[in-house]
C-alpha cells in the first residue's frame, strides 16, 4: 500500500472497480479515507461502461472500524458530519456498490459496508458495531441496519453489542451473499453472472430505483442522530470517558450520567 487511504482497480473494460482500504490489517476509516473512498464511487459513474463498484479491505480483515481518535472531544464535531458526509455520497451512488467482506468488520467499517447496496463476505467476517463498549453508539448503522436487519438485530448489535459471524449475518439480513470459497473469486462470480451481462445504463436506473427508500430514510434521519451524538451524549461525562479510557489503555471509569 502506499500512503494513501484508498487504491482503485479497473478491471473488465471499465465494468468493475474494486476499491481497496488500506493500510492493513486495520484498515481504519478516517475522514479522509471515507472522503477518498466518496470521490472514488462519485468517479467510477463517470466510466459510462462501469456496472459495479466493490469496496474491499486490503490484507485479512475489511476495516477494524474508524478512527478513534477522531473521536475524541474537540475533534469529533468536525469528523462524524464528514464522515456522514461521505457515507451519504457512497449511498446516492449512480453504479451499483458491493462491500466484499472478509475477517473484521466493524464500527465505521460495517457502517461504510451497509452504505453499499449489496455486501458480500466469506466465512472468517465477523461483524460488529462495538461503539457502545465505548460508551458512544453508532449512528449510520442506527439508520441502516434496521433498513437491513429490523429493530431487534439493530439492538443486538448496537445496544448490546453483539458480534455476529458470516452464518448469523446472512440469517438477519446484514449481509446479502456468503461464500466458503475465496471472496475475491466470489466476486468475480458474482460480476460475470450478475452484473456483466447486463446493460450499464439500465442497471443505474435499476439500482437507483431499488434504493430510494434507503437514501430517503438517511436523508430524513441522519442529521437528528447526529445531533443525539453532538449534542446530548457528547454532552456526558460517559460520552467521552470511553473513548479517553481506550486511547490510554484503561477501563473506564463510568458515572452513569
Amino acid at each position: 500500500m502506499t500512503d494513501e487511504p484508498i487504491r482503485v482497480d479497473v478491471r473488465h473494460d471499465g465494468g468493475l472497480r474494486v476499491i481497496t482500504l488500506g493500510p492493513p490489517p486495520a484498515n481504519i476509516v478516517t475522514a479522509a479515507a471515507a472522503r477518498a473512498l466518496a470521490d472514488a464511487v462519485e468517479a467510477a459513474a463517470d466510466d459510462p461502461h462501469c456496472r459495479l463498484v466493490v469496496v474491499r479491505g486490503e490484507g485479512d480483515h475489511f476495516s477494524y472500524g474508524a478512527s478513534v481518535d477522531e473521536h475524541l472531544p474537540g475533534a469529533i464535531d468536525d469528523m462524524l458530519p464528514a464522515f456522514h458526509e461521505s457515507l451519504g455520497r457512497v449511498l446516492e451512488s449512480r453504479v451499483p456498490t458491493l462491500a466484499a467482506v472478509r475477517g473484521l468488520c466493524l464500527g465505521g467499517g460495517l457502517e461504510v459496508a451497509l452504505a453499499c447496496a449489496l455486501v458480500l463476505c466469506d466465512a472468517t467476517a465477523r461483524l460488529a458495531v462495538p461503539e457502545i463498549e465505548l460508551g458512544v453508539f453508532p449512528p449510520a448503522a442506527s439508520v441502516l441496519l434496521p433498513l437491513r436487519a429490523g429493530a431487534g438485530a439493530t439492538a443486538r448489535l448496537a445496544v448490546a453489542g453483539e458480534r455476529i459471524d458470516a452464518a448469523e449475518a446472512l440469517r438477519l439480513g446484514v449481509v446479502d451473499f456468503v461464500t466458503e470459497g475465496d471472496l475475491d473469486e466470489a466476486v468475480e462470480a458474482l460480476y460475470a453472472k450478475r452484473f456483466a451481462p447486463r446493460s450499464a445504463s439500465s442497471l443505474r436506473l435499476a439500482h437507483r430505483a431499488a434504493r430510494a427508500a434507503v437514501r430517503s430514510a438517511w436523508r430524513e434521519r441522519i442529521g437528528e442522530l447526529e445531533r443525539l451524538y453532538l449534542d446530548e451524549l457528547m454532552k456526558t461525562h460517559d460520552g467521552a470517558e470511553g473513548v479517553r479510557a481506550f486511547t490510554e489503555k484503561r477501563k473506564p471509569r463510568w458515572k452513569d450520567a
